[in-house]
Parts: C-alpha cells; structure tokens; sequence
C-alpha cells in the first residue's frame, strides 16, 4: 500500500488547468476566474445620492450645518427634480434644493443630502412642492455617495482563481465587464460498472441492486461546480466497458467510474486496464483501498480518468479525498483550496485499522461545542464500512483517523473535512 499523500502526488503529477475561454457573465457561476479583473468603471461612477430627499449646499444651512437640532430650520426654494438616471447637468444655485431620488447624480454645487423624512414634504409619490423647510439639519456631506468611494478605474476588484459566485459576477458587471475570461466548467461522464446494477427506481430481481453511485457521483460532480454529460452503465464485459469510454472521451474532460478495480475475477476496469491505459494502487486508506487513473485517448482529444471502488461510501470518500483535488487543479485552484479542515471532538469512540488512514463519515454539531470546538458524531455506529450508504446522507464531514491510532476514544480531537 502507498500512503494517500503519495497517491495524490501521483494523480496530480500531469494535470495543467484546462485552456482559458471568456464566456458571457450569466454563464460564468461558479467557475473560475483565469485573470484579474480591473474595473472599467469606477464604484459609484458618478456622485449620487445614498437617499430619497433634497440635494443642498451644506454653507446654506447656515450655523445650524451639524448640530443636528430639530429647534432650528431653514426653508429653500426646490429648483427642480432628479430621478436617478437623470443625464441632463444640474446646478444646484446658492441657496436653493433640488428634490432627489435615491441614485440620482447630485447637481453641480450640491454638497449634502437632507432626508425626506427631514422635511416636511411628504415621502411618496408627491408633487414636487415649490420649497422646502428642512426640520433636522444633518452633517455636510450627509447622504452622499462620492464617485469611485467603493472602487477607481484600474483597481484590482477580483482575483484570478476566484471561484464567481452570484456576488463575484454583481462586481464583475458594477465594473463594466458583460463577459470574463475563466477555466470553464470540468465536463465529466460518469461510468458504473456491474452486471448487478439497475436504474434507480426499477424493480430488482435477485442478486440486482440499484445504480446509488451515479446518482451520488451526479449530485457530488454538481454540486463541485462540474458540468455532467453523461451518466451510464456498463456491464462486465471489459471490451464493452472500453468502448463506453471510448465513446464519451471525445465529449469529456474527466470520466469517473465506479466499481470493477479491486482484486475479483469480474473487475471488468482492471480487464480492460491495458486497452485503455489505467495505473491501479493500493492506497493506505479506508475506505477507499484500491484506486485507478490514467489518460485515455480518442483521437486527438484526451481525458482523464479515476477509477473508484464501486462501495457507495468508499465512492464519497474518494470523491472528496481525491477527485475534488483534480478538479480543483483542472480549473487553476490550489488542489485543496475546495476543502476546509476543522478540529472537532467526536462524541464516541471507535476501531481503526493500522497502518490506514480512515475517514469516517460524521454529523458535525456546530452548536454544540466541548473545549470549544464542535462535536462530531459518527453517522452510523460501526463507523467506516463502505457500504453503509443509507445513512451517509446525515455526513456533512469525514473525521480523519491518522494510520497510526488504532482506538479512537469520546473526546479525542481530530482533523474533520468539512464537504
């Protein structure tokens, strides 16, 4: 057996992030940014307005500028309206207001906004009243939104290696940008092997079971900000399983299989390992022991390929463990930036294995604290077994148990991926 962090050197060894595009912003969530991006624009563009009310001179107010003292008012003639989006040039006179809407471009001379809610005309959709008194004189500067507070033309707003969320693409736009250049989504397909399986929801004779680990695959690929192009099957047979994934090689960049690579006389991924070119390890970890990858090739395009035990537990763990990492490194990430790690206490105490590293699937708490850390509870009683797959959907973690500790005891503090 070799251990996990030599595995990952292995797989991640060859792997160079995929070719850059630039793609319109409302396709671009969750992808990751391949350059910086400066803005065109600067936040807020103009000087405006941050309220409903009357843009003024702040030397108007007189004394009263800053004593916010309801006892002293001052009443203006208002010069006119601006609703935001408003092109036209104002000038705000000395000792006039102008009535302005919130993002409205503040008229030349205009220094300070007075609230609505200051004055006494009425908030609304009003007439414009002829003057204005103002009741509670506010700061100079109140209610002003300077051009460029938030950003300048040619300040860095995001980063490359960002991954764009909602927010990162709302920045983008505020900038100036329609479209952004980033590594584009992985395309994956998803391959599980076995003359067992049966497609979710069909009934099952004998010795079938349901297909569990392309619907798992699926959501985990998804959720990893993956694009997933194909979902299939294929049976035991290893020239059939080769032509599956000779099929989908020229649509993908990453296949994942599931099933077929540990040591029985169907393995039909190991059969087919020197057709389609595969490296098989065993790696000191459970669950999750036999593992495989390799490049396969369908006229000029290339794809990688992990090969995963069929176990559905064994399948989330390798997920999280290794193929995370080269998704990471296929869109231009730190390998393990996706995966936080947290220290919490575990509620119970369990069996490992010697000389593996166990990752055991666990309900963090994260109100209920002990030393101040959250308390992790195995999600089901015997622990790691790799096929106890009806209570993996309570796992929000994977406690890490390292390869020398064979007893872990209620209270011990270990390393938790947080997925």
């Amino acid at each position: 057996m070799i251990p996990v962090e030599t595995y990952t050197a292995q797989l991640l060894a060859d792997v160079s992030p995929l070719p850059v595009r630039t793609i319109e912003i409302e396709d671009a969530l969750g992808c990751v940014l391949a350059q910086d991006v400066r803005a065109r624009e600067a936040v807020p563009r103009f000087t405006n307005s941050a309220m409903d009310g009357f843009a003024v001179r702040a030397e108007d107010l007189g004394t009263c500028a800053g004593e916010d003292d309801e006892a002293d008012t001052i009443t203006l003639p208002v010069a006119g309206d601006i609703p935001a989006g408003d092109n036209a040039e104002h000038t705000c006179q000395p000792g006039t207001a102008w009535r302005i809407m919130t993002g409205a471009r503040l008229p030349l001379g205009a220094n300070t906004v007075v609230k609505v809610e200051d004055t006494t005309s009425c908030p609304g959709i009003v007439e414009m009243p002829s003057e204005v008194t103002i009741v509670r004189v506010p700061q100079p500067g109140a209610n002003v939104r300077k051009a460029g507070k938030d950003c300048r033309v040619g300040d860095t707003v995001l980063r490359a290696g960002d991954v764009l969320t909602p927010a990162a693409l709302s920045s983008a736009v505020s900038v100036g940008y329609g479209s952004v250049p980033v590594r584009p989504r992985v395309r994956v397909a998803v391959i599980s092997t076995g003359d067992e399986l049966v497609e979710a929801g069909q009934a099952l004779d004998g010795a079938q079971i349901p297909d569990s680990n392309s619907v798992l695959l699926r959501g985990l690929l998804q959720r990893a900000d993956a694009e997933v192009v194909r979902i299939s099957r294929a049976k035991d047979n290893p020239e059939a399983f080769a032509d599956a994934v000779m099929s989908v090689c020229g649509e993908v960049d990453l296949i994942i299989t599931s099933g077929g690579i540990s040591a029985g006389a169907y393995d039909v991924v190991k059969a087919a390992a020197g057709e389609i070119g595969l490296n098989f390890s065993q790696v000191a970890m459970q669950p999750g022991k036999p593992q495989g990858f390799g490049r396969v090739q369908a006229g000029s395009h290339m794809a990688w390929l992990c090969a995963l035990s069929g176990n559905p537990v064994a399948v989330f763990v390798s997920f999280q463990v290794f193929v995370r990492p080269l998704l990471a490194a296929l869109t231009g990430q730190s390998a393990h930036a996706y995966a936080p790690i947290v220290p919490a206490s575990v509620s119970t105490g369990w069996r490992s294995p010697e000389g593996k590293r166990q990752f055991v699937p666990v309900r963090i708490d994260w109100s209920a604290r002990q030393e101040n850390r959250p308390v992790a509870d195995p999600t089901h009683s015997l622990g790691a077994r790799s096929h106890f797959v009806a209570s993996l959907h309570q796992a929000n973690g994977l406690a890490v148990v390292p390869e020398s500790v064979t007893r872990v005891e209620a209270g011990d503090i270990l390393d938790v991926i947080v997925v």
